[in-house]
């Protein structure tokens, strides 16, 4: 879908229900070791600080990542490009524009754990932000649903 530049932190941005986790599966999960804090357990503590260890980890090994979160503003994408950097990875952001009434629809779909209260999506709205290159990103690509099951991926415009 694009080149393979070497070692990568992908990080994922956007709405709950947006999308992320199937483009992850579909699109990064070849080359690209998964860290999301939805699969830490519920009652974990220092979720952030077990999130950048295991990307560490990865990094350190030789290994690309993918952070499927929400990571909707600076606070939660700048440590993962510090990071990356660091590790001399180059650093994507995958942009899900906001598709309230969709992620909502594809929420309400989901049973148990996977469903969030609506609550969270919109709360998730107000502090959401595109990425952009004066970000520090190498990379800013947005990530549509294509209609046909999968995705389209193109360059964004800088935000």
């Amino acid at each position: 879908m694009w080149p393979d530049r070497g070692l990568e932190v992908a990080v994922l941005i956007g709405l709950q229900a947006s999308g992320k986790s199937t483009f992850y599966e579909q699109c990064l999960s070849d080359r690209c070791t998964l860290v999301s804090k939805d699969l830490f357990p519920r009652g974990a503590r220092n979720k952030q600080q077990r999130q950048m260890r295991l990307v560490d980890e990865a990094l350190s090994a030789g290994r690309s990542v993918a952070v499927d979160n929400t990571n909707p503003s600076p606070e939660e994408w700048g440590p993962l490009i510090t990071l990356g950097h660091a590790r001399d990875a180059a650093v994507t952001a995958f942009w899900f524009p906001p598709d309230v009434v969709g992620s909502l629809q594809r929420n309400a779909a989901r049973e148990g754990r996977d469903r969030v209260p609506d609550v969270g999506v919109f709360a998730t709205l107000e502090r959401l932000r595109g990425p952009a290159l004066s970000d520090g990103f190498d990379t800013v690509l947005e990530v549509r649903f294509d209609g046909r099951g999968g995705f389209e991926v193109r360059s964004a415009p800088d935000t």
